[in-house]
């Protein structure tokens, strides 16, 4: 069975090597049809503390490496933008 990739926005870089990443999810209500953002949020190991809030990054999915991290920040697709 192939490891799970997701793509989210980094919403949390305050713990070392650890990011917290939002992904959103559009899917159609069940009996309303209008289409519905569910958003969850993970949390992954970014081993050089290179991410920053507002990244938008490719998680993997991992064996536990903690109690609640079980994903791997795979890359960087965008940069978050400073003014």
């Amino acid at each position: 069975m192939p490891r799970k990739e997701k793509i989210g926005l980094v919403v949390s870089d305050a713990m070392q090597k650890t990011v917290v990443v939002a992904v959103e999810n559009r899917v159609p209500h069940p009996k309303y049809k209008k289409i519905v953002v569910r958003t969850r949020k993970f949390k992954a190991h970014d081993e050089q503390n290179r991410c920053k809030v507002g990244d938008r990054v490719r998680i993997l999915e991992s064996p536990p490496l903690s109690k609640t991290k079980r994903w791997v920040v795979l890359d960087i697709l965008e940069e978050a933008r400073n003014p």
